[in-house]
């Protein structure tokens, strides 16, 4: 049972303006808001529009000064609309969340190349185009900024994911080739690979596999996205500034036990 409760002060991201990227819903929702909590201004976008302004009554509701902004940001005219309204509603964009993402269950040999595709147009390239739009527009020639890319946990595989591991796998090489290269403009990059998390999109898994991933979890639960978001809130802030380049790991032990799953029987 999770004993969570939020330690950073209300003021750890005063200041700063953040764009988080599928933002209404789960991890992506918590995030903004804990973001707004600790004084960001907050910016969200996603492709369903109800969402979205769910989430950002919340923020406004708090006093939160939110920006929702609907994007399919594997659009590339989308994206850049996306970054120069946030920009012109705030001035800049301090903080970048690589949140959005998907990915579904399936035998690596039933995986087309379509749907290898689908997965990489999201996860890794959509990340990639969003964090070149912030960072030319705004992180560069401020001199400042933090991007954070959601990855997954366990880190070395996983079976019925390949391409999902995979893409994630990309987007943990980016954020360590990113902060080698732009450390000189005072940009920080952080891959935060996540393992199991109580969220509505979880569901959609078969409940025997959801009940496999718990059994791989030697804290024996899920983090609820309350937990992820102030990793994310702390790791985006002047607290967390000597960290970047690297991949923090937040799966309640998940990777150091691997699936610890019986191996599948040989083909015939």
């Amino acid at each position: 049972m999770s004993t969570f409760r939020p330690v950073l002060v209300p003021e750890a991201n005063r200041g700063a303006v953040a764009l988080v990227t599928g933002g209404g819903t789960g991890v992506g929702r918590a995030t903004a808001l804990e973001l707004g909590r600790t004084g960001a201004k907050v910016a969200i976008c996603g492709r369903r529009t109800e969402p979205l302004e769910r989430t950002c009554q919340e923020l406004a509701a708090a006093g939160v000064d939110c920006l929702s902004i609907p994007t399919d940001i594997r659009d590339e005219e989308q994206a850049a609309s996306l970054v120069t309204q946030v920009i012109d509603r705030f001035g800049k964009i301090d903080i970048l969340i690589n949140n959005a993402g998907g990915q579904f269950q399936a035998p690596l040999e039933a995986i087309s190349p379509k749907g290898w595709r689908a997965v990489h147009s999201l996860a890794v390239d959509a990340a990639w185009r969003m964090t070149w739009l912030v960072a030319t527009h705004s992180m560069i020639p401020n001199r400042q900024g933090v991007v954070v890319f959601v990855g997954l946990s366990p880190r070395r595989g996983m079976p019925g994911f390949a391409h999902a591991a995979a893409a994630r796998a990309a987007v943990e090489n980016l954020a360590g080739s990113l902060a080698l290269e732009w450390s000189k403009y005072n940009i920080r990059s952080v891959c935060v690979a996540l393992g199991a998390v109580d969220t509505a999109a979880g569901e959609n898994y078969p409940e025997d596999q959801r009940l496999k991933f718990l059994d791989s979890i030697p804290v024996r639960r899920r983090a609820s996205p309350e937990e992820i978001a102030s990793v994310l809130a702390f790791l985006t802030s002047p607290g967390a500034s000597f960290i970047t380049g690297t991949t923090v790991v937040v799966d309640g032990g998940m990777d150091a036990w691997g699936f610890g799953w019986p191996t599948p029987p040989m083909s015939p």
